[in-house]
């Protein structure tokens, strides 16, 4: 069995008296994609944020990759090589698809003064492995074509494999993905899966919060359930579909 490349034990988390985690357990082995659902509220993207160190927990453990990152800023955590991204792309208008992309890479030389004055050839060769990296990424999300329009004029689908690309950057270990298909018509939504897959099939983890049933089905194995702030259970798509407690937490306690 894959080892555990990502683990969180008993965050807790409140917001103005509402507890949204109320220690919530989870774990990703590496090379799996793995779903979090649950209904509205039930604390998925507060775990996102708690995991990504954009709103911490107030208690509890995260461990990634062997080190215990609990208290570490986004930019530590996504450098360790754990990274996510938004429902919503963010971006810059004004840049485009490729500019975006670089923006994203680790390691720019160029940002530091003395490199970028006296040492030009060094920043130089990194720009160039930066734009082959992601001129590479650009072909893995099927981009190639659209690697000079402004990040703006895409599509929702393009912007949504864009957000997948700026991860890519990084060169992350595992990803965070927030709805990786939402809004998104059926055809590319296959699209982006499949992307998903191939990139699995390349050595990288992918922890997912998605309400499209049908891609959970596709892709998620294992899929943790969440309700109320807390893991309700965990296990392969049929086997959560067909569990009592799942079903009460989607559509409320049946008489």
């Amino acid at each position: 069995m894959p080892e555990v490349m990502l683990s969180a034990k008993n965050l807790q988390r409140s917001f103005y008296g509402v507890r949204a985690l109320n220690g919530a357990d989870l774990h990703v082995r590496s090379g799996t994609i793995t779903g979090l659902i649950g209904p509205n509220g039930a604390g998925k993207t507060t775990v996102f944020n708690a995991l990504s160190g954009v709103i911490p927990a107030e208690s509890g453990e995260i461990r990634f990759d062997g080190t215990d990152i609990t208290h570490w800023r986004p930019e530590q955590i996504s450098r360790r090589g754990l990274v996510r991204t938004f429902q919503i792309a963010r971006g810059f208008p004004r840049l485009t698809v490729l500019e975006t992309l670089l923006l994203h890479g680790d390691a720019q030389e160029g940002e530091d003064v003395m490199t970028a004055l006296f040492s030009p050839s060094r920043w130089r060769s990194r720009e160039r492995e930066l734009v082959n990296r992601a001129e590479d990424v650009a072909a893995q999300l099927n981009l190639t074509q659209v690697l000079d329009n402004m990040s703006s004029d895409l599509s929702g689908g393009q912007k949504k494999l864009l957000e997948i690309g700026r991860a890519l950057m990084g060169q992350p270990k595992l990803i965070l993905l927030d709805e990786p298909v939402a809004g998104v018509n059926p055809a590319l939504a296959a699209d982006i899966a499949e992307r998903i897959l191939a990139l699995r099939d390349r050595g990288l983890t992918f922890l997912i919060v998605e309400h499209d049933m049908d891609i959970v089905a596709q892709l998620c194995d294992p899929v943790i359930v969440m309700a109320a702030g807390v893991r309700l259970t965990e296990g392969t798509f049929d086997e959560i579909v067909a569990d009592d407690r799942v079903q009460d937490a989607y559509l409320g306690q049946r008489t």
